[in-house]
């Protein structure tokens, strides 16, 4: 049985402060229209239909200029919704992370690159998507393309994976803090302690703070942890919006996209650090 979540909101805010020119989204989903693009009958939740085009409004208020579209778990492995987001925005501003198998073979893949899928998801938390004990072989197939692979799992199978993690040939991107919460002993979690070490070591991780908040909006109780991620790899820290924000409980839980800019804005004062996460590290990872 799946459960239903609360959409967008109809109405983003200004940030406070001016995001630099070409800054990216790294992280967010389209869902829809259902009658073109039906859901999985595997997935765990049903959220309302996400268009690009709304999408598009919400980048007009915060001033995103570039978009990382991540294959959602309501599809499963049917990419379709994705790969064609990427065609409506347009490839110069647009990338994908698909969700696959061991069952798609490289030309497969490869026709997936020429639509602009760079990477592809493992999602253990909302599950319908590729087993976890499938990372490394995936891992040797996704090196063999140039592509990184991108992780969403629980923070005990993520400290469980970390010696997997570390000798992946290919880039590993670490998605939403690690799922680590901010009341769960935050900075000092073994979790967050191996999410460190994995970016010391060379991984990427996304600043998506919301989901590791445990006291909600503006976020500030996350300040400590995704400062101490950008001070660990500040050339291997992306940021996303994770719009339109699907499986939350509740309408009151939905972030506002602006409030999250500018928490971000917070986490990263100085104009150098805001032109390296949000511009120029996501145009080497993503390939803009």
């Amino acid at each position: 049985m799946t459960r239903p979540c609360p959409g967008a909101r109809a109405v983003t805010s200004r940030p406070h402060w001016q995001p630099p020119a070409g800054a990216t989204d790294c992280h967010m989903h389209i869902f829809g229209p259902y009658e073109r693009y039906p859901l999985s009958p595997g997935r765990s939740y049903t959220p309302p239909e996400a268009s690009v085009a709304a999408y598009r409004a919400m980048c007009d208020t915060i001033d995103i200029a570039r978009t990382v579209i991540v294959q959602p778990s309501i599809y499963g492995t049917d990419n379709a919704v994705t790969l064609d987001a990427v065609e409506a925005l347009g490839r110069d501003r647009a990338r994908a992370v698909v969700v696959v198998d061991e069952s798609f073979d490289l030309s497969t893949l490869r026709a997936m690159a020429d639509r602009g899928a760079c990477g592809v998801r493992f999602n253990a938390v909302s599950g319908n998507g590729t087993p976890l004990a499938q990372i490394e072989a995936l891992g040797a197939r996704l090196a063999e393309l140039g592509w990184h692979m991108q992780l969403y799992a629980h923070p005990t199978e993520m400290l469980a994976l970390e010696p997997v993690l570390a000798r992946l040939p290919c880039p590993l991107v670490i998605d939403h803090m690690g799922g680590v919460k901010s009341g769960d002993q935050g900075l000092d979690h073994p979790a967050f302690q191996a999410l460190l070490r994995l970016l010391r070591g060379g991984a990427w991780a996304k600043l998506c703070g919301y989901r590791s908040s445990t006291a909600g909006a503006p976020y500030a109780d996350v300040a400590a942890m995704a400062r101490t991620m950008i001070e660990a790899a500040p050339e291997r820290c992306v940021w996303g919006t994770d719009w339109p924000h699907p499986s939350l409980a509740s309408p009151e839980e939905v972030p506002d996209d602006g409030v999250l800019m500018d928490a971000f804005g917070d986490w990263a004062p100085e104009p150098a650090q805001r032109q390296a996460i949000l511009v120029d590290n996501p145009a080497r990872l993503y390939g803009f």
